[in-house]
């Protein structure tokens, strides 16, 4: 980042005040009566309903459409454990785009938390009063299992976008570079460099999409993950094959599919002529691809590429996925966010670069044309059929998978 950026990073979140995210009243204080409404002795009333029917806080109070994003400050963006108070500006940009783009209000949360323990337990304990707790910037392993903890004990979603909200992106991006390279799911041989959160779940919901285990190979510091391994934890171990591969290269040789969620640089001109016929790139470590795609391009010309970046075609940006995941959740009051809502999403996300890109998307992004193909695999984060078409998708997944406490139509008429 050049030094006019970064001033000019520091003057956005410190004027004209500081931070960027606020609170706005939603009902009318302009007279004594709005008060005595607002707090006492009005507000007993509702205090009332909700001690006796718990669900009525949806009715009375704004928890179904309030998300908790909530760190510990242990893997912020690329920059670490750098605690929990440092997250928080981190923590506010997700509340930017949860509200630009999904109409979602949020509190951002940091825990000061040394273990999961402590951090699980600080989460259960504040539920309650939200719709919804979106898990960010947490370092794996332990990400894992507050997630799945925090899932089994409370009836709201529980989402680490770290790992679903990348993951769905990918895969979306994936399922249109595969067909638009004669191949499919089932049959690819796909590489993973890096074991953390973001791959790990990208592997799981490839498995999910019809992807073969045998097929993935996961390649962390040490290597590929192999059934030979003894240093492997109960996640990377789910992925350990049965394979003679040992070396980053070993696994690109012949494979269909790279997807790198690691560091720059990584994957080198040999390794990419090493990959089959018509690859598909995703190198996707922020700033500095694996690869830069001017490099992958010199090298070979049959290849399909998305990274990181927004200065390159097929962005995987998150703000494709987590806030129409958590509307369409938050829509049919689901207890959870499941692999249906997750594949829903996934394939609506596909489905819709097929379509037309409306001229207001193209205006907003200074091109004359847009259409499905190698420089358009995946949706651009502008686009406003996202909230019409993802919301409803993951809605229908929550309510045909059974988790969900509202049908669509009885949504439509409970706003929140």
């Amino acid at each position: 980042m050049s030094d006019e950026l970064k001033e000019a990073a520091l003057r956005y979140h410190a004027e004209p005040r500081p931070g960027k995210i606020g609170i706005e009243i939603t009902k009318p204080t302009r007279t004594q009566r709005d008060l005595s409404l607002a707090y006492t002795p009005g507000v007993a009333e509702p205090v009332r309903r909700i001690h006796h029917h718990p669900e009525d806080a949806y009715r009375y109070t704004a928890k179904g459409n309030l998300v908790a994003v909530i760190t510990d400050g242990t893997a912020v963006l690329g920059l670490g454990n750098v605690g929990a108070l440092a997250g928080k500006p981190v923590m506010e940009g997700k509340g930017v785009l949860f509200k630009k783009f999904g109409g979602i209000d949020v509190f951002d949360i940091e825990v000061d938390a040394d273990n999961p323990d402590d951090f699980i337990d600080t989460v259960a304990r504040i539920a309650s009063g939200f719709g919804g707790i979106n898990l960010e910037d947490i370092a794996a392993p332990r990400c894992f299992e507050i997630e799945r903890r925090l899932g089994e004990m409370l009836d709201i979603p529980v989402f680490h976008d770290d790992q679903h909200g990348t993951a769905v992106i990918i895969a979306a991006g994936l399922l249109n570079a595969l067909e638009l390279q004669g191949k499919r799911l089932e049959d690819a041989r796909v590489v993973c460099l890096g074991a953390g959160a973001a791959g790990i779940a990208s592997m799981n919901l490839l498995v999910a999409l019809g992807a073969r285990r045998e097929n993935l190979f996961m390649v962390d510091r040490k290597g590929v993950i192999h059934d030979g391994r003894d240093d492997l934890n109960e996640y990377k171990q789910a992925f350990a094959v049965t394979t003679d591969k040992r070396t980053l290269m070993d696994a690109c040789t012949d494979a269909d599919v790279f997807i790198g969620v690691s560091g720059p640089d990584l994957l080198t001109q040999d390794m990419l002529r090493a990959m089959a016929q018509k690859p598909v790139v995703f190198a996707l470590s922020n700033p500095d691809p694996e690869i830069l795609p001017e490099l992958a391009f010199k090298t070979r010309d049959d290849l399909v590429m998305a990274t990181g970046r927004s200065d390159y075609p097929n962005q995987v940006n998150n703000v494709l996925g987590f806030p129409y995941i958590f509307r369409g959740a938050l829509d049919v009051r689901a207890t959870t966010i499941n692999t249906d809502m997750l594949v829903a999403c996934t394939r609506a996300l596909a489905e819709l670069t097929h379509e037309p890109v409306p001229q207001e998307v193209l205006e907003a992004y200074g091109v004359d044309v847009l259409a499905y193909g190698p420089d358009y695999i995946i949706p651009k984060p502008l686009d406003p059929r996202l909230a019409e078409r993802i919301p409803a998708a993951v809605a229908q997944a929550a309510i045909d998978s059974g988790v969900a406490r509202l049908e669509l139509a009885e949504a439509s008429k409970n706003p929140g």
